[in-house]
């Protein structure tokens, strides 16, 4: 068990070292957050200089001038709140007091292992969160037409992108919720494995113009039959008869919820059916994300999307991502720069188009910071992201890699494990397990790196990402035969990779040693220059 602190609107997962605000993590270094537990363990009291010093930095001689450094960061976060600047009191010439709202519990922590390439057979329950915890399930497709699958699962994405957007609800991601698609689970099973209190499935039929969707809440904990309800309507209207679900499902997790915030959340992503069949097309292609074919596909797709309908933001957003891809597979190019300028307009697109789309956010954000090299644009684009809709598995997952690239691995890391835990059984989670060994490497922490590398290549062995940076952490961890064994492999899947050109896509890092120690690494793992 580990302890929880609740402090107004934030919570501090102690053993996890994670700050939230809500269901978002908070981006601050671990040092902060040290300091933040030694202060809330003693509420009311004065805490000295010397004990914080020590609760932070472990025994290490720093200078006291390091402390207020903290401490206003911690201030930072908590001044969101009215008159939260006040909650960590100055004691001049001896230390602070804490003297914010706070109440403690227990619960289980995040766990900051990593999970096993089989999430569902191999991780533990994961903990269930303060707030409703809900998963949908694949609607079943009633149709009698294999080829409608697509549409039956554009209504479900829709359902968890209104619902998602609730900061009082936990949603789990679109792709954990599908590893389902097609298998015979107890609600209860689903329950445990994905941390959930609550299940949402259904049925879609969809003939000639018509369209029926059936739903039903199920309490994950007994089986019980919480609510039921079926939506018949003109195929045109599809679009309202998934907000009208998602409106009912949120009624009944959340009672004091207000009826207008409800309406705020709901969102039709185009108002053409045609572009939406060709963008859940395209993302059912994106997911298979190491085969140059399928995105080139993907591409093509979002394309068309978006020539039926030149407002689809989030078509945008996923087809600039297609380009962040190919940069990082080093998929071959005929105009490099033509590329860069397209995703920056695909971008920029998506962002005028989709201010209150976190997913064409998301993507665009990092699309900007890695391809167009716009680090700052990026990270402007990934924090509105992450205020339009704190619960998106790939806002959370971006913000990953950007927090790395600016610098900021502990935040990064935060970002990584809400992710991962928004989406548990994500067929998208060797990336993002890459993407958490890509922080703790520029934390320093080689050997974590190492370890959460190895976890994304159980998954995919393929993974370019995973195998450079499980190489370079691998190498400066004195480990120089494992290091070795893996530039081998991945010079075996491309024979081209050099130290000297993969300059290009290291990342644009903030802080220079951050690349130098990247392509060091390598370097000492043998790869060629």
């Amino acid at each position: 068990m580990a302890t929880s602190y609740i402090i107004g609107p934030f919570r501090l997962d102690a053993d996890a070292a994670i700050l939230f605000r809500g269901s978002s993590p908070v981006a601050l270094g671990q040092r902060a957050i040290a300091v933040l537990r030694a202060l809330v363990e003693r509420p009311g009291n004065p805490v000295s200089k010397d004990a914080l010093i020590k609760s932070a930095w472990g025994g290490l001689i720093v200078e006291e001038s390091n402390l207020p450094v903290q401490i206003a960061a911690l201030r930072r976060a908590f001044g969101k709140e009215p008159g939260g600047e006040r909650w960590i009191e100055t004691l001049p010439k001896y230390g602070y007091r804490f003297a914010g709202p706070l109440s403690s519990g227990t619960q289980h922590s995040v766990t900051t292992e990593p999970p096993a390439p089989d999430a569902v057979a191999a991780s533990e329950t994961p903990p269930l969160p303060v707030q409703p915890a809900v998963a949908v399930l694949p609607f079943q497709n009633m149709s009698g037409d294999p080829q409608q699958e697509y549409f039956a699962d554009g209504v479900v994405e829709e359902i968890i992108t209104t619902l998602s957007r609730f900061r009082s609800l936990f949603v789990i991601a679109r792709n954990s919720s599908f590893t389902y698609k097609g298998r015979s689970v107890d609600v209860k099973q689903i329950g445990r494995e994905l941390g959930v209190s609550f299940v949402l499935e259904g049925s879609v039929r969809k003939s000639a113009d018509r369209v029926r969707i059936t739903a039903q809440l199920i309490d994950a904990s007994t089986g019980a039959h919480l609510w039921a309800d079926r939506f018949d309507g003109a195929l045109e209207d599809v679009f309202d008869l998934q907000d009208r679900i998602a409106r009912q499902v949120v009624g009944l997790l959340v009672p004091k919820l207000e009826h207008s915030a409800i309406e705020r959340a709901k969102r039709k992503p185009t108002e053409s059916l045609g572009a939406y069949e060709y963008y859940l097309r395209g993302t059912a292609a994106i997911y298979r994300f190491t085969i140059r074919e399928a995105n080139v596909e993907a591409l093509r797709l979002f394309k068309r999307a978006i020539e039926l309908d030149p407002e689809f933001a989030a078509a945008y957003g996923m087809a600039a991502y297609c380009y962040v891809k190919d940069r990082t597979n080093r998929w071959p190019t005929d105009d490099l720069a033509r590329d860069i300028a397209e995703t920056d307009r695909l971008a920029r697109n998506a962002i005028r188009l989709g201010s209150d789309d976190a997913l064409a956010l998301a993507t665009s954000a990092g699309a900007l910071a890695y391809v167009v090299r716009d680090l700052d644009a990026g990270a402007a684009c990934i924090d509105q992201a992450l205020q339009v809709n704190p619960n998106l598995m790939w806002a959370s997952y971006f913000a990953g890699f950007i927090k790395s690239w600016m610098g900021e691995p502990e935040a990064a890391v935060a970002h990584l494990m809400y992710a991962m835990r928004l989406s548990p059984v994500d067929p998208l989670m060797p990336l993002m397990q890459a993407a958490t060994a890509h922080a703790h490497f520029f934390a320093g922490r080689y050997d974590e790196a190492s370890s959460w590398a190895k976890a994304a290549l159980r998954g995919t062995p393929k993974l370019l990402p995973a195998l450079r940076i499980g190489a370079s952490a691998d190498a400066f961890a004195g480990q120089l035969e494992p290091a070795q064994k893996t530039v081998a492999r991945l010079l075996q899947i491309n024979p081209d990779e050099r130290v000297s050109n993969l300059e290009a896509i290291y990342g644009p890092y903030r802080r220079p040693d951050d690349a130098w120690r990247y392509g060091e690494g390598l370097r000492r793992a043998g790869l060629p220059e």
